[in-house]
């Protein structure tokens, strides 16, 4: 029998109007299901730099249009304010903010065949679409080539790609093999194996220094090949393309097999998860997928809108990361030798100091078991590359990001009983990562903080490191090594360092005085991605000891005040990341997430419902533009998952989520163990969003606090 939960919310109206014009309730609260309300274009205009093409959950395929070859809003291949497809490649990243990606693209056309000098110019081939053409559901995407009179349709497995051309003019149908597209070519390879088959590799150089991508290709009907160029200059490069005839076909089928391995592994990644000719069921089967992974939370009231937003939110939580291992168990490690592991999953793509926050504590809910593979994969990472992931891509380590943040995703699935691997192992590599040399720890470990002097980023380093390090402690004291127990609590303090109490803010040290002049609002080389104001409340292992050295919770109250109600000017340096502002409080970047939160930990539950219900608001639309700052890779969607259920995260590493408001009626979260938790909320409104009252099962609940347990 199925063990439920029952959290119940009573809200009421204090006085906080909002400027919403509908009403949070709904006549029929369901209307479409929660696969028809994901709209896979949010995120893919503004700055969010997601993708809206085919993918399935966390699979190792992202097929997708690809409208922008370079720049910024560029990193995931596609943005909404783009007109033309350059074609459509296999793998893209999720709201990233540096560009990777795009391997294997193929674009379909029509009409005359084209030179070896255009298809580098990228003359021709591209195509001019309408927005009205595009459709687009989780593990499907369609649209239509205005310049060549062709509809795409692709969807995945979640090793494979499958395209599906529909030539509606009277010209010969052609596709363009493109291997050139987006970072620079190490190594690569076309073979024609036969009229119906193509295989190959793409090593290249980004922001991974060396990816690897093999395919394995097969088409519907037969094509003929017509040599680029006989002139000498451009024959280096013919190998990067080939150019595809199929006569006056009226449709043509592409599947596409990947692999990081080989072609050997790509072939057989598509013979065993794409066998037939059957677009639909492939469609179908990615539909299955999706509606099981999206009804691991099932949600009432609320307008479709926020209900819309709500799913694809969700959705984006479970694109990344991405599956690594082939059908066979080979996948390449950090040490780029190939592996196999039969018994188990590899996974990539971990974005760890975004995702440490929100998303990873999220699938302790929704993914236990992914949660294993994920740290598993951490550990096979360590044991083969010598150091536990912080940003990596593709097998490589890109040196990206601050923390050693692998730790509080390991330690909060401890701490919440998911312990399907080796602790030992796992804490030997926590050890080891805060023990190295680099990145300011060697002063971080001599003097108990990093100054500016020493290493950029000194702050924001030395209070992530603290955190992190008191995460080590946290499962040394669970595993009995009281010796590095303590010496990591004493480490988890060095926040302290930092902190100057004539401020009120953590501060760069420089020639042992503090480095001057000191303007909370500027953007400096002292802090990652932010100003003093973003990095001032980043102490989640030791709430209450940094209350105490603000001056008490009224001190530290009027702080958060002062941060919301802040002008939203900055000054310094351009960072394109510090959006989304309320003050100088900043969602569109990771650092500011579990603020709106502390109001809780000095008894005013209340602001933090407030400010919780006004970034659920504000911050967050249907539209492509909907998201205030980059995706990051599930963290930004994340937020508003949890927070729109009613609880957050404050403290990965600790086994309890700080309550917030809840945006709906009910949500139930169906859990893994056949178990269902569900919150009520009485009397939600855009009116009523404070909580007045709770019970848990029946019994009074007088805490601003819920435990996983």
């Amino acid at each position: 029998m199925r063990n439920c939960l029952i959290f119940i919310l009573s809200l009421l109206f204090i006085g906080c109007k909002s400027n919403r014009k509908e009403d949070n309730l709904s006549v029929n609260p369901i209307l479409k299901s929660p696969f028809d309300l994901v709209n896979t274009f949010i995120g893919t205009g503004g700055h969010g730099h997601t993708f809206p093409g085919a993918t399935a959950p966390f699979g190792m395929v992202q097929l997708s249009p690809d409208t922008r070859l370079e720049g910024w809003d560029g990193c995931g291949g596609y943005h909404y304010s783009d007109s033309i497809i350059y074609g459509f490649s296999h793998t893209h990243l999720s709201g990233t903010g540096i560009p990777d990606y795009g391997d294997v693209l193929l674009t379909p056309f029509t009409g005359d065949k084209i030179n070896l000098e255009d298809a580098i110019q990228r003359i021709t081939a591209p195509s001019h679409f309408e927005k009205s053409t595009e459709k687009a559901n989780p593990g499907y995407y369609s649209v239509f080539l205005k310049d060549h009179d062709v509809t795409v349709d692709l969807s995945t497995t979640e090793r494979t790609g499958m395209h599906r051309y529909v030539n509606l003019s009277e010209d010969e149908l052609h596709v363009l093999i493109d291997l050139r597209h987006r970072d620079r070519l190490r190594d690569y390879e076309i073979e024609f194996v036969s009229n119906h088959v193509i295989r190959g590799k793409r090593i290249s150089q980004a922001w991974a220094n060396e990816q690897h991508v093999y395919f394995y290709m097969e088409f519907s009907a037969p094509y003929h090949t017509t040599p680029f160029s006989s002139n000498e200059s451009l024959d280096s490069m013919s190998n990067q393309f080939a150019q595809l005839s199929f006569g006056n076909l009226d449709s043509l089928l592409v599947k596409v097999g990947v692999s990081a391995v080989d072609i050997a592994g790509a072939q057989k990644n598509l013979e065993i998860e794409n066998s037939n000719w059957n677009f639909e069921k492939i469609r179908k089967g990615m539909k299955s997928q999706w509606e099981s992974a999206l009804n691991k939370i099932e949600i009432e009231g609320g307008t479709e809108e926020q209900r819309s937003i709500f799913y694809s939110a969700l959705y984006h939580t479970m694109i990344v990361p991405n599956l690594f291992s082939d059908q066979d168990g080979r996948y390449r490690g950090v040490d780029m030798k190939i592996h196999q592991d039969s018994t188990d999953l590899t996974y990539t793509i971990f974005s760890l100091w975004d995702t440490f926050r929100a998303t990873h504590p999220l699938f302790t809910l929704i993914q236990q078991e992914r949660t294993n593979q994920f740290i598993r994969t951490f550990l096979r990472q360590y044991k083969e590359g010598g150091q536990l992931p912080i940003w990596e891509l593709a097998a490589n380590y890109t040196g990206c990001m601050i923390g050693y943040h692998a730790i509080p995703v390991i330690v909060d699935a401890y701490a919440k009983g998911i312990r399907d691997y080796d602790a030992n192992l796992a804490l030997e590599a926590m050890v080891h990562s805060a023990m190295q040399d680099d990145l300011g720890l060697s002063w971080y470990k001599k003097n108990g903080f990093i100054a500016a002097s020493d290493e950029p980023e000194s702050v924001s380093k030395n209070l992530e490191y603290a955190y992190d390090d008191w995460c080590i402690a946290l499962l040394a004291d669970s595993l009995g090594k009281e010796e590095i127990a303590t010496t990591f609590y004493q480490r988890g303090q060095y926040y302290k360092n930092l902190f100057d109490p004539s401020t009120g803010f953590f501060r760069a040290k420089k020639s042992h005085t503090w480095f001057a002049p000191f303007r909370p609002e500027e953007v400096n080389f002292n802090y990652t991605e932010a100003n003093a104001w973003q990095y001032s409340l980043f102490v989640p292992q030791d709430i209450s000891g940094h209350i105490k050295i603000m001056g008490g919770t009224k001190k530290y109250e009027q702080h958060l005040d002062n941060m919301f109600n802040a002008s939203t000017e900055t000054s310094g340096r351009e960072q394109p990341d510090v959006t989304g502002l309320i003050g100088q409080y900043a969602h569109g970047n990771e650092p500011s997430h579990h603020m709106a939160y502390l109001y809780n930990y000095v008894g005013k539950p209340h602001k933090t419902q407030k400010i919780v219900r006004q970034i659920l608001d504000e911050q967050y639309t249907h539209l492509p533009d909907g998201l205030s700052g980059n995706e990051d890779c599930g963290q930004m969607s994340a937020w508003y998952v949890l927070s729109a259920m009613g609880f957050y995260s404050v403290t990965p590493g600790l086994d309890y989520y700080t309550i917030g408001t809840p945006l709906f009626e009910k949500a139930t979260i169906n859990l893994e163990n056949g178990n269902a938790f569900t919150i009520v909320a009485n009397n939600v409104s855009n009116d009523n969003i404070y909580i007045q009252s709770a019970n848990l099962n029946d019994e009074i609940f007088e805490h601003s606090f819920i435990k996983h347990s």
